[in-house]
């Protein structure tokens, strides 16, 4: 197993050695077990992966993500209403967001909060049961195959991937059944379904291909908008500098939309800042050498597991000074523009870089446009939030905390009221 744990390191191998690092290895409890191979993060290099990822593409591209931008607008405003509903429930708040566009997205359907649709309360017991299977040297069967052939060994992992399965193939045949009856929106399955032969997918590929986007989107995502809200609360001097770009460009008559984007650099830098600062990912997920790979007079040998450390490569001092501090300013140049010589891995590598990356960065844009327009975010005083409180797993949650939010212009009843003219109301 070799752990790559600074940047240029990062960019010599597994960037421009990407082709020889597409492969996985082999995952016995999370890939074989829970999924039966059918998982495309999981998918080794091949035929297999290559229509996986295709497909993926034509629904995740950046022509693509563009088009989702009214499902977005209207689920950012929903965060704010949220919030201003219960403020202690802005965690809440930022799964139902990504609840609500992977769910659109994905199946053509959304759902009211994040806690009371079955589909949404399924999702995350999985999710959380894909977590435990994917620990690195978790389970004996990783190291020893055979043992998944004794019966009885871990045999709770097969009620889970009966209960995983179910729940992908509902969903599957939910849409179908629309289809029949004219009744199905656009969406990610519908455009499965219609284009089955092209695509060369079995039913069995196209429901764990699409629940398994819908579990990575809603999960992902809504933790990129939790840091974000930690980072806003942590670090006022960065949120206040946002903000007055905010006045500058939107101003206070309306609030900012997707075609502000490119005169927002400082909500970009925030975003990277957000994404190297406590990264979704801590270690990333491993590749697989194809073949010997030289670099430096070192050998990582055909077989080895690779892993680009996330956290370490986004510690490293060379590239990022101070790299426990929050500091968006690292990512402009002196002219305020978003530099472009430096770059952080923050969805992947090479080949198996997140086909949702567009989808997902666009999200988290808008949400820390609308919640900064909107809301001036603080500490509690009476508790005060730990920077490192998160749960270890292979997605870094946080922990809950709390978070202050003040209406930034008007009263509460305002700030309502420029939502509701938000999204639909356009």
């Amino acid at each position: 197993m070799i752990i790559i744990g600074r940047q240029q390191e990062s960019v010599d191998i597994m960037e421009k050695e990407g082709s020889l690092l597409v492969g996985r290895p082999r995952a016995v409890a999370a890939g074989e077990m829970l999924s039966h191979g059918l998982r495309m993060i999981l998918a080794p290099a091949g035929e297999q992966f290559r229509r996986l990822r295709r497909a993926a593409h034509t629904h995740l591209a950046p022509k693509a993500a563009e088009s989702y931008a009214p499902i977005q607008m209207n689920a950012a405003r929903d965060v704010i209403l949220d919030i201003l509903d219960d403020p202690k429930g802005h965690q809440a708040a930022a799964r139902r967001y990504a609840a609500s566009v992977i769910l659109r997205v994905t199946y053509g359907k959304s759902t009211p909060t994040a806690t009371d649709a079955p589909e949404i309360i399924s999702i995350h017991k999985m999710l959380e049961r894909f977590q435990i299977l994917m620990r690195p040297g978790a389970f004996m069967v990783d190291r020893y195959p055979i043992l998944k052939h004794i019966p009885g060994y871990a045999s709770y992992v097969e009620d889970w991937r009966k209960e995983e399965s179910q729940l992908f193939h509902d969903q599957l045949n939910r849409v179908s059944k629309e289809l029949t009856t004219d009744k199905a929106g656009p969406s990610f399955v519908r455009y499965l379904l219609e284009n089955k032969s092209s695509h060369k997918l079995s039913n069995d590929e196209m429901a764990y291909l699409a629940g398994s986007l819908f579990g990575a989107g809603a999960d992902t995502t809504s933790v990129a908008i939790m840091v974000v809200v930690m980072a806003a609360a942590c670090y006022p001097k960065a949120q206040e500098k946002l903000q007055e770009e905010l006045d500058n460009v939107v101003g206070r008559d309306r609030a900012p939309t997707f075609d502000d984007q490119n005169s927002l650099p400082q909500i970009e830098a925030f975003m990277l800042e957000c994404l190297r600062w406590r990264p979704v990912t801590t270690l990333g997920f491993p590749h697989c050498a194809s073949t010997d790979i030289v670099y430096k007079g070192y050998c990582i040998p055909k077989g080895a597991i690779v892993f680009g450390n996330h956290w370490a490569i986004s510690r490293d001092p060379n590239v990022y000074p101070n790299p426990d501090h929050f500091d968006p300013d690292r990512w402009l140049d002196s002219e305020g523009k978003i530099r472009d010589d430096l770059k952080y891995p923050s969805f992947g590598f090479g080949r198996r870089i997140c086909p949702g990356q567009h989808v997902g960065k666009r999200s988290i844009f808008l949400n820390i446009a609308l919640l900064l327009w909107s809301f001036n975010i603080t500490q509690d005083p009476a508790n005060p939030i730990d920077e490192y409180g998160f749960v270890d797993g292979v997605t870094a949650h946080p922990k809950p905390f709390a978070a202050c939010f003040t209406p930034r212009f008007g009263t509460e009843a305002e700030l309502r009221s420029v939502m509701a003219r938000y999204g639909d109301g356009l």
